[in-house]
């Protein structure tokens, strides 16, 4: 027997740290080439580490919400035969290709015989029991599906855990690739996939949880950019009556393409208002003193998921139509709630929109995305009795549709009028919005 350390490989260029989100093991378990070791996590991407060799655990590098080094050791195994170590000095993708060569099993006409029973001692992972009655002699369609299935590339450890989840691992899509891994396993469950799986339900008890992650770095940029910043708000009322008549003419009239929401129509505001106010597409660094004001409109795009608020980014906003637009924030938001966005989908916004849609409330006061200077904020619809021209010099009460616009911005950077003159643009606009078709 003899000691395997495995350390932490070079998660991505410009990454010195990492921090663990979730623990698979624990001392004393036994995990097999290719188990799941841990989740790290770093500009918020989630990475999941999995165990190069098999063998029992005799060290972990610490507890969940830690900070650990790239090149540190991460976990100590106790394996067969003699250790030659090798220094994690590699990317991370490269050790991952080294190991689809060493796990990927040789050609064989007949089907690879059913994993062998696990040692009492392997880890149990989080996730409902398996049914343990047998089951009869699959039909015909299911022994093609699983003839399949052993055609996807994954590790035995994924196809293990995917047989005792009840997963055919042809209906799984992995996130990058042909190799299925245990975090496409993970969102294929989360979305119901799996025949066992249930949410947990409540309990009535208290639960003491942890900040750690994606949460801990939400909240740790929010107290940033409410200590740092010194916020003011301003909310305008606009009535979207005609604009809602055009969205829905549009949709109509869309073919295959995606349904228009309200917010490609602001986004298109937006961007044909900034250039005339460039104060508000800015980027602020307040250790150097720097105010970069930006030519192109990155658009950041607030988006819930189940692990957090995320701000994934349109590239060049202002160079796509309206349906560009509904494609992309699809695509985006989509990305962001499956845990799939890349790092570079994530940063380099210059201006941010946020919306609740429906539950947007009356008014709001969004938190400006540090180190941008502005955000902001549509507000739910609501219909209003109105006050508007007859066109022969006399007013009439109309039903109108009328919605909010909250922007914050940062008092250091943009005054109060410009703020306001910005919004009273996009009010325009979007008032107008024959404007928004016009090229």
């Amino acid at each position: 027997m003899g000691r395997f350390t495995f350390r932490l490989p070079d998660i991505g260029e410009g990454i010195a740290e990492a921090e663990i989100v979730a623990w698979h093991i624990k001392v004393g378990d036994r995990v097999e080439e290719d188990g799941r070791l841990a989740d790290l996590m770093t500009d918020k991407a989630t990475v999941e580490m999995e165990s190069p060799r098999a063998g029992v655990v005799l060290e972990v590098a610490g507890e969940v919400g830690d900070v650990i080094a790239i090149g540190s050791p991460l976990v100590v195994l106790e394996v067969e035969g003699e250790v030659e170590e090798r220094p994690s000095t590699g990317s991370a993708r490269a050790e991952l290709a080294e190991k689809v060569v060493e796990v990927s099993p040789p050609p064989a006409p007949a089907p690879p015989p059913p994993p062998p029973e696990q040692p009492a001692t392997r880890p149990e992972p989080i996730r409902p029991a398996a049914a343990q009655a047998p089951r009869p002699s699959p039909p015909p369609t299911v022994a093609r599906a699983a003839k399949a299935a052993a055609k996807v590339l994954a590790s035995p450890a994924v196809r293990a855990r995917a047989k005792e989840l009840g997963i055919e691992l042809s209906d799984v899509r992995p996130a990058e690739g042909e190799r299925i891994r245990h975090a496409d396993l993970d969102a294929f469950i989360s979305y119901g996939g799996a025949s066992g799986y249930a949410p947990a339900g409540i309990t009535g008890q208290d639960q003491v949880i942890k900040v750690v992650g994606l949460r801990r770095r939400i909240a740790e940029n929010m107290a940033a950019s409410k200590r740092n910043i010194p916020h003011f708000t301003y909310v305008e009322e606009c009535d979207v009556t005609e604009l809602e008549k055009v969205r829905a003419d549009l949709n109509d009239n869309r073919g295959s393409r995606p349904k228009l929401t309200l917010l490609p129509l602001l986004i298109v505001a937006v961007c044909r208002a900034l250039p005339k106010f460039p104060m508000l597409n800015a980027r602020y660094d307040d250790e150097a003193g720097i105010v970069t004001r930006h030519g192109a409109v990155h658009l950041g795009m607030a988006t819930m998921t189940d692990a957090g608020l995320m701000v994934p980014v349109i590239r060049d906003a202002q160079s796509l139509n309206l349906w560009q637009l509904a494609a992309e924030i699809l695509r985006l938001s989509e990305a962001a709630r499956e845990g799939k966005a890349k790092s570079d989908e994530l940063s380099g916004s210059t201006f941010t929109v946020t919306s609740l849609g429906p539950l947007g409330g009356i008014a709001s006061t969004p938190v400006i995305n540090r180190p941008e200077v502005a955000i902001l904020a549509p507000n739910r619809i609501v219909e209003r009795p109105m006050f508007v021209p007859d066109g022969m010099g006399h007013e009439r009460v109309e039903k109108r549709k009328l919605m909010n616009l909250s922007i914050s911005c940062d008092h250091r950077v943009v005054d109060g009028y410009d703020a306001a003159a910005f919004v009273q643009e996009v009010r325009r606009l979007i008032e107008t919005p024959v404007l928004l078709l016009a090229n």
